[in-house]
């Protein structure tokens, strides 16, 4: 049997293209796209060879939430200017200034729900990522019912007040639905990592922290967590911050050899407590993202079947009836 693994073109990284039944589409390192071989090796593979002394797999890269971030700058530009304004008074709903916010807002909602889904339902619409649809749904589903809340000028009143509510209703759902989507470990487009390409990482990173040679308290290496999945979902933000704490102070005790190998060394102890938390919670992180699902969508349903309503109703009152 031949040797049957190779370099990522990318980060250089040594990696099996075969897991299991499965041939990679993305390196288990760098998540970069493979390119698709030109014939498909055989499969039956050996151990793994050790790696290189000193070589480190380059932990996976949590990119900062840019979808939030610009949607945080388009609410305070909006706001900015709605406040200039709105200096001589709030303009009222039926004004010009409301009515363009509104359709606006209804436009951008819209855009939100059906444009990420073309891209996940059509197999033809392969512009762009996934993943990179996901985040502009979640910036314009945050900035389009703004819009809608600064169409509303304050009145919650009739059918209008009602759309505005569950309007608000849905998009805190939607930061919810984000958390948990965010709790299953997913490829750069957007699909759903196997537990077994999350062992395959693990044992990657076991192979380099045992390349490093640096001893450290059991309690940092180790990986003691809850074993109620859902805490390790919904409380994950407070076990990082546990675990960056038990390793700073871990770090600090080194000795100044050891020093020199400490941010490979906490980059590699992050990436590891990383998926193997993801690890543990899988199966329930999949399970309350199907429950949202069931929440989630039919909630959708409703706000834009009274959106729809809402803009008839406007538009025979302000424009068919005169």
């Amino acid at each position: 049997m031949g040797n049957e693994w190779q370099p990522c073109p990318y980060c250089k990284v040594l990696f099996n293209p075969r897991l299991g039944d499965v041939l990679r589409t993305h390196c288990p390192a760098c998540h970069q796209p493979l390119p698709a071989p030109a014939v498909v090796p055989s499969f039956a593979t050996a151990l793994p060879p050790p790696m290189p002394a000193g070589h480190l797999t380059r932990p996976s890269r949590r990119h900062p939430p840019y979808e939030l971030l610009a949607a945080l700058l388009a609410v305070w530009i909006i706001t900015v200017v709605y406040a200039v304004g709105a200096f001589c008074g709030i303009p009222a709903p039926s004004s010009l200034i409301g009515h363009g916010l509104g359709v606006v807002g209804f436009l951008l909602m819209l855009a939100t729900e059906t444009l990420y889904t073309l891209r996940k339902r059509i197999r033809s619409f392969t512009f762009g990522r996934t993943s990179t649809w996901l985040q502009v749904h979640v910036c314009m589903g945050i900035v389009g019912p703004y819009l809608v809340l600064l169409h509303s000028a304050g009145r919650f009143n009739g059918l209008a007040g009602v759309l505005t509510l569950l309007t608000i209703v849905m998009v805190l759902s939607g930061f919810i639905g984000r958390y948990l989507y965010t709790a299953v470990p997913r490829s750069l487009d957007g699909v759903e990592l196997a537990a077994q390409e999350l062992e395959a990482e693990i044992a990657a990173a076991d192979r380099d922290l045992q390349a490093l040679g640096i001893q450290l308290p059991a309690a940092v290496t180790s990986t003691a967590l809850p074993r109620q999945g859902w805490l390790l979902v919904l409380g994950r933000g407070v076990l990082h911050v546990q675990q960056r704490w038990r390793l700073k102070r871990a770090l600090a005790a080194l000795d100044a050899d050891s020093q020199a190998q400490a941010v490979p060394l906490r980059q590699l102890l992050d990436t590891r407590f990383r998926l193997q938390m993801q690890m543990q919670s899988l199966a329930v992180a999949r399970r309350l993202l199907a429950l949202w699902h069931m929440a989630h969508i039919p909630l959708g349903v409703v706000v834009f079947s009274l959106a729809f309503l809402h803009v008839g109703g406007a538009l025979y009152y302000a424009t068919f009836s005169k």
